[in-house]
């Protein structure tokens, strides 16, 4: 197997570096990794072996209030329960308690692409409550603000406007994660689980190529299979010619979804949250009240950049002091913005961490900050800064990126799509390749059977 890799370091979107200052690293994309840990296919990976080291913070998510305090996503559903209180407390356990029981099965259909369920009573239960608006399943959930609050950011993750339909799957899927396998980080950055898949690629006689950019199918050896790592646009400009035209042109009708704006920030010290609870937390959702979470994410669906964007931020230096040098801190985060979008978000951003954590700005060494038009040039797959490859909305989760049977396959047999662009989607798990390749070898298989089956009849015709 040989992998070309058209920048100097293996990763994509699982890349660290040292954005701001010298001995301060960074995650240049993704950063916390739940889906990683309840892949079916990475989890059967022998990645530890490889050099890497999940850490888990004490406290996978916190979502901080206006009042101090801070909605805790503890691993317990029990302890998350606690920590919203109220009539709300119990709501939250009749909602996520069960889908937590039923974890691994979810996890396995809904990463599993478009094959049939395997598990359909489970996944009728959950999509009881996924396919409904983040905002009806949280209103007709829970009374206060607390709970709903805490839904809302995780919803938020769908970069889709949350009285979208289906919206609330994001918010149900993610908060599960937190409960069943957690929120975690890789030591010393990402880019250590993108190292340590490479080394055991090579362990098992592959071979990768770095610098080594594709401009068109000419550029590749003779091969059984090519899959691409690419969104239907470069999948078009690198093999359309190979592409028949229908085909070709639903592939120019893929909708990308919401770019982002990124910044990373070398600290003096750690952030100086109001809430206690928010200082154990790996990952914090920063918008406040479902209504306010809501009304920007509104304002992203509508072109629009919103004045009080809602932030995902990580701070991983607490867990992982290996990022830094002593004493020292990082922090990571982003909010959504229309795709293509030139606004300069950085000073909204950080109005919303200072309103949580008043004197985070008195700490800032350095920023690195990264627009959509940033985000595409570090890696082309996220057209107009998505880093989900595409929008992920019900018309478009699972006929990505063209409605077919086995969409991973393309009308030409030797040629397939692995990226976030097919199923199931975005987010560092493995399944889109896993799936891709399995593909891919079933057509060979099959259509070596068909050659054994009738070959001296071919030679002859």
């Amino acid at each position: 197997m040989l992998v070309l890799e058209r920048a100097a370091t293996v990763g994509g979107g699982t890349r660290s570096a040292e954005l701001t200052l010298p001995g301060y690293v960074h995650d240049v994309c993704s950063a916390i990794h739940p889906l990683m840990v309840a892949s079916p296919f990475m989890r059967r990976l022998p990645l530890a072996e490889h050099g890497l080291d999940l850490i888990h913070p004490d406290l996978p998510l916190a979502h901080p209030l206006d009042d101090g305090t801070a909605v805790a996503l503890e691993r317990s559903v029990e302890a998350t329960a606690a920590s919203i209180g109220g009539d709300d407390g119990g709501a939250y356990m009749s909602l996520m308690g069960p889908l937590v029981r039923d974890a691994d099965r979810l996890v396995s259909d809904l990463l599993g692409g478009v094959a049939p369920p395997r598990h359909p009573i489970a996944l009728a239960r959950f999509g009881r409550h996924a396919l409904r608006s983040a905002v009806g399943l949280a209103g007709s959930t829970f009374r206060d603000e607390r709970a709903a609050a805490l839904f809302a950011g995780c919803a938020g993750h769908s970069m889709l406007a949350l009285d979208r339909l289906a919206s609330a799957s994001f918010g149900l899927v993610l908060g599960m994660l937190g409960h069943a396998v957690g929120w975690p980080m890789a030591r010393g950055g990402s880019q250590a689980i993108a190292d340590a898949l490479a080394s055991h690629l090579r362990s098992l006689g592959g071979e990768i190529r770095t610098s080594s950019p594709v401009e068109s199918m000419a550029d590749l050896p003779p091969a059984r299979a090519v899959l691409l790592d690419l969104s239907p646009r470069q999948v078009v400009r690198l093999a359309g010619h190979r592409l028949p035209g229908r085909y070709r042109r639903a592939l120019g009708r893929y909708r990308y979804g919401p770019g982002v704006f990124k910044l990373d920030w070398a600290l003096d010290g750690p952030i100086p949250w109001t809430a206690p609870d928010a200082r154990r937390a790996g990952t914090l959702h920063l918008g406040g009240t479902l209504t306010e979470v809501a009304a920007a994410e509104a304002a992203v669906a509508g072109g629009r950049e919103p004045e009080r964007p809602f932030v995902l931020l990580a701070q991983q230096t607490p867990a992982d002091p290996s990022r830094a040098p002593a004493g020292k801190h990082t922090a990571w985060a982003y909010c959504h913005v229309p795709n293509g979008s030139e606004a300069d978000m950085t000073k909204r951003i950080e109005c919303q961490v200072e309103r949580f954590a008043p004197g985070f700005r008195d700490l800032v060494l350095a920023r690195s900050a990264m627009g959509p038009a940033d985000v595409e040039a570090h890696n082309p797959n996220y057209v107009g800064g998505d880093i989900n490859g595409g929008i992920q909305d019900l018309r478009q989760l699972f006929t990505r990126p063209v409605a077919r049977v086995v969409p991973y396959a393309t009308p030409a047999r030797d040629i397939y799509i692995c990226s976030s662009s097919t199923p199931p989607g975005g987010a560092v798990h493995g399944m889109c390749g896993h799936l891709a390749a399995r593909a891919a070898l079933r057509r060979s298989l099959e259509g070596s059977v068909t050659r054994r089956a009738g070959g001296p009849a071919r030679k002859q015709g």
